[in-house]
């Protein structure tokens, strides 16, 4: 098996594979497929009536209307088609803490492992999906970009390039965000893979914007426990993965007051992303891939069918 696809878990895609990453807004593509399209067309799902006009096919009058009413209708129908997958992947210094695993000397995957397993396992769903799903991976700037493409071995070209990447500098997902918003020019989905270290404010306006053009977000967070729950009990050094400083601190003398920071920080993403309709959905490294997945996907379908 190519080094490559050690991102890509059997079980992971064996228990995701019976779900679908539907959009949940109306996007645009070309081929038969799973999600609505703006456009109007013969498909299996009906979308509404309108009135005949001379030069409208005569195999779409509604027969039963006009045996009712006399009245000459059109039925419409949704046009079920692809979408195009954008995934951004942050690869900034951030992204490689790994906590120790409680009681043991084994550490932990880190952030950057998890976020590309993630993303190998809906790239891979997607694309069996028939849709197209182009890549975009970035710190403080844009590093690589596979444009999207649906051919059969896109998945290989995937993952060697996540492969071939080390997490390093500083974060800006706003940045990457605007920076390749200008060239996505159908509507489709964005899903952004990041531990989201970064001013909210800024990361919420990029995010925003995406959705103004008619984009489905969706907004993986992926977080260590430690970060979470912050349960250091001794004298400890915090290294700054992005840049060169170090601080020796007696963490219960600050517990308080960056658990407060860190939920203030967290409540403004989650209430930013349901003003907007952005799915935001959290991963922690210490919870199996397959269990995260699985039940955001489930609750997203659950979502879509409510809505149906």
């Amino acid at each position: 098996m190519p080094d490559s696809r050690r991102f890509l878990d059997p079980r992971v895609l064996n228990r995701i594979d019976k779900l679908e990453l539907k959009a949940r807004l109306v996007v645009e593509g070309t081929v038969a497929g799973l999600h609505r399209s703006p456009y109007r067309g013969v498909s299996v799902e009906f979308a509404q009536h309108r009135q005949y006009v001379p030069g409208d096919d005569l195999r779409f009058l509604d027969w039963k209307i006009f045996a009712r009413s006399d009245r000459y209708t059109i039925k419409e129908f949704e046009e079920e088609t692809n979408l195009i997958a954008h995934i951004f992947l942050d690869a900034s210094g951030s992204m490689r803490y790994s906590s120790m695993t409680p009681g043991g000397d084994e550490k932990q995957i880190t952030k950057f492992h998890y976020a590309s397993w993630a993303a190998a396992a809906l790239a891979h769903l997607a694309l069996r999906q028939r849709d197209a799903v182009g890549l975009v991976v970035f710190d403080e700037k844009v590093r690589s970009v596979v444009p999207p493409s649906a051919g059969v071995n896109h998945l290989d070209l995937l993952l060697r390039t996540i492969g071939g990447i080390e997490p390093s500098a500083s974060t800006a997902p706003e940045k990457a965000l605007m920076e390749s918003a200008n060239s996505i020019t159908r509507r489709g989905m964005v899903l952004l893979f990041s531990d989201l270290m970064a001013d909210a404010a800024s990361v919420l306006k990029a995010l925003s914007t995406l959705r103004a053009r008619g984009h489905d977000v969706i907004v993986m967070r992926v977080l260590d426990p430690a970060e979470v729950h912050f349960e250091f009990d001794r004298m400890t050094r915090f290294d700054n993965l992005e840049g060169a400083d170090q601080l020796l601190v007696d963490p219960r003398s600050i517990r308080t007051a960056y658990l407060e920071e860190f939920k203030k920080h967290d409540e403004a993403l989650r209430r930013g992303c349901v003003a907007d309709r952005i799915d935001l959905h959290r991963l922690t490294t210490e919870t199996p891939l397959d269990v995260s997945l699985v039940a955001y996907l489930g609750a997203r379908a659950a979502r879509h069918r409510l809505r149906a």
